[in-house]
């Protein structure tokens, strides 16, 4: 006699990766609710796209209270698909040509002295949005003269020399974050290169010198200590003047698992052992994000760089 197996819903629809609990140390910090919703609408007015909001950002309460956003341009969907990220993956919809305006806009309405654009992947566009990244720089730059820009950029892979055009534009950082060790990149970030990444860095510097280059890395994800050393090296042989590194929160169930949250006491000894190698500056904390204080860490490596040249 045949038997009709049952099938459990609350079983076929369990989690694949279930979140862990965040440790004490690892919380958003209180806000001033007026300039927060103050930031939050000068973003909806320009129907601006902010990384804080996309990718879920621990930091956004803290930041927004201090009107500090971080723009994502060339819309809300990435053409990759990272087992990290919390970037919605698809079809992005044409380019805005009105966007660097808008972002001029909301720079100037939030009298940001220190702004940080980035971009989702733009595979589908033959320069990967380089030029695209060269006229929001320019016409923030025109309407905010007093500002310092940075940008963190995807990595141009396949898309030759596209790069260089964002070079051409006046920024002051470019930052492109390398994310994660070797061993964990098929899984972690399948569309990109390790070594493709580090090329583009180190060309950036080749280009030049003038600009600061930063890069940042999570950690969490099942890499050991050895291995985000020899990153370090990597980083300093492609002349990186910044390294960021924080903690990874896996964002739903469906993204990468996390192995493990490290201790603020394991964050502070990688912040030694990255300044032995010779990093300008470096950032190393649970909460800390590309753009997170990006405004007081540019004034700290203007400072660090002055100190250098009269060593």
């Amino acid at each position: 006699m045949m038997t009709t197996k049952i099938r459990h819903p609350e079983k076929v629809n369990k989690p694949i990766n279930p979140i862990k609990k965040k440790p004490p140390w690892i919380k958003s910090k209180l806000t001033n609710s007026n300039e927060f919703f103050f930031t939050k609408t000068v973003v909806n007015q320009n129907n601006l796209v902010t990384v804080c909001q996309e990718a879920n950002c621990p930091n956004i309460t803290e930041c927004w209270s201090k009107r500090h956003a971080t723009f994502m341009i060339m819309g809300d969907t990435c053409t990759r698909a990272c087992s990290f990220c919390d970037v919605k993956t698809g079809k992005p919809e044409k380019l805005d040509p009105f966007e660097p305006f808008k972002i001029s806009n909301a720079v100037k309405k939030l009298n940001l002295k220190h702004v940080v654009i980035t971009s989702v992947d733009r595979d589908d566009l033959p320069d990967g949005g380089s030029s695209h990244f060269f006229e929001v720089i320019n016409v923030t730059r025109n309407r905010n003269p007093n500002t310092s820009i940075e940008v963190l950029v995807p990595d141009f892979l396949r898309k030759g020399d596209a790069y260089k055009k964002v070079l051409e534009a006046d920024l002051d950082v470019f930052n492109h974050n390398i994310e994660t060790v070797p061993k964990l990149y098929l899984k972690i970030r399948p569309g990109a290169r390790y070594f493709g990444s580090l090329e583009l860095l180190k060309n950036v510097k080749i280009n030049n010198k003038k600009i600061f280059t930063k890069s940042g890395l999570m950690v969490g994800l099942g890499e050991n200590k050895d291995e985000l050393i020899q990153v370090m090296d990597d980083l300093r042989s492609a002349d990186v003047d910044f390294l960021t590194i924080g903690q990874y929160l896996q964002p739903s169930p469906k993204h990468h698992p996390l192995v493990r949250y490290y201790h603020p006491n394991e964050f502070k000894d990688l912040e030694n052992i990255a300044k032995s190698k010779g990093f300008l500056l470096v950032s190393s904390s649970p909460l800390t994000r590309s753009s997170y204080h990006a405004d007081e860490d540019f004034k700290k490596l203007k400072l660090n760089r002055l100190n250098q040249y009269n060593a």
